[in-house]
């Protein structure tokens, strides 16, 4: 049975999330027909790399990504690294050809972006994005609705990402909250936003018009707290947008929603029914069907749960599909996908082209935003 050896570049939270990830396959999938095993990690400091080896698993451990991509011993290439590293990890793994596993998004950063894909002719074969939301039951569920026309033509949409954690002043600055190394709210919670959107009603964006905030433009620094920085990123967008299919709607993305946690929601209207999921139920989809009657005394009439919880396909068998799913079962689906897809020979979806079709629509938002102008999605 061929084994997939794993180099994971970052240690971070995003790194911990792919590691574990790796390491739990064998438990929920069963007989994939392949094996995989945790070869290599880098981070920017060899102790730090040390640290994560004993702590996560991994048998060796680098502090120069260029040197984990060139390890013969090291198959797969899973990229965990703040956005302004992305493009030379992916360029390297392009040379080294291998596979590469790329968290979102693909740069933060339009101008390379464009270098990418002038550069790497092959983008949908070099790999997969990690966008995570589309792999529970619930959303897979609702993508196949719409698309065998349960919904008939999607009219309107709703979809918001809502964080609180730059409300308080004096929280401190990371590197998501700077534009060079993060790109900000609409990068960050947009791009999942904007790529379920998309992908639940087949269409593409035709046009936004959107408006930006930042609650607090000091902050303490992430490096020293007694000195303020300026934070040249978004803590929100609200979005107006047009889909190719005559689709209209809002996208709010927001790390100052006083309240929320991690609540990635959507509601979607089209002339026969329509769909809501939210985050923080999980479990469940709601789907109100159009025919049912309202007679007598409503009928059948309303939204229907629909109990998604574990029912993935197969392979996919633990533990089982009464229990209730959690975070981090998106992102090992996501991930079992990536990994079937290198074993079988399947198109990567969704893949590193797909990233650079997110970063032209996230950069035509912020032009949007930064000229108080509708804007034409261009190709």
């Amino acid at each position: 049975m061929e084994t997939y050896r794993i180099g994971v570049i970052g240690a971070g939270f995003m790194g911990h999330v792919h590691s574990y990830c790796w390491t739990v396959i064998p438990f929920f999938y069963k007989n994939p027909g392949f094996k995989v095993a945790l070869k290599a990690v880098c981070t920017s400091r060899q102790e730090t790399a040390d640290a994560a080896r004993e702590e996560l698993g991994f048998e060796k451990s680098y502090s120069d990504m260029l040197a984990l991509i060139d390890d013969p011993e090291v198959d797969i290439i899973d990229i965990a690294t703040p956005n302004h590293l992305h493009k030379n990890a992916l360029l390297a793994a392009h040379s080294a050809g291998k596979r590469v596993y790329c968290d979102k998004p693909l740069t933060g950063n339009l101008e390379q972006a464009l270098e990418l894909e002038r550069q790497i002719p092959s983008l949908a074969s070099l790999g997969q994005m990690t966008l995570q939301y589309r792999f529970f039951p619930a959303t897979m569920r609702a993508q196949r609705m719409i698309d065998n026309g349960v919904l008939g033509d999607v009219i309107s949409f709703r979809v918001a990402y809502l964080h609180s954690g730059n409300v308080a002043a004096g929280k401190r600055m990371n590197w998501k909250d700077s534009r060079e190394s993060g790109a900000g709210v609409l990068y960050d919670l947009g791009s999942h936003a904007i790529d379920l959107l998309t992908w639940l009603c087949g269409s593409e964006l035709a046009e936004v018009f959107a408006h930006q905030k930042t609650l607090h433009r000091l902050r303490p620094s992430a490096q020293d707290p007694t000195i303020m920085a300026e934070q040249d990123s978004d803590d929100m967008t609200a979005i107006v947008a047009a889909l190719a299919n005559g689709a209209l709607g809002t996208v709010e993305v927001s790390k100052i929603a006083t309240g929320a946690q991690d609540e990635l929601r959507f509601e979607i209207h089209g002339t026969k029914g329509a769909l809501r999921f939210n985050l923080m139920q999980p479990n469940y989809l709601d789907h109100f069907d159009l025919a049912d009657p309202e007679l007598p005394l409503g009928g059948t009439s309303g939204f229907k749960r629909i109990h998604c919880l574990q029912r993935y396909e197969a392979p996919a068998g633990f533990p089982g599909p009464k229990f209730s799913v959690g975070w981090l079962r998106g992102h090992l689906h996501c991930l079992y996908t990536f990994i079937d897809a290198v074993h079988t020979g399947k198109p990567f979806d969704p893949s590193i082209a797909r990233g650079i079709e997110l970063e032209k629509w996230l950069a035509q938002i912020d032009q949007s935003a930064s000229s108080g102008q509708p804007v034409r999605i261009a190709p």
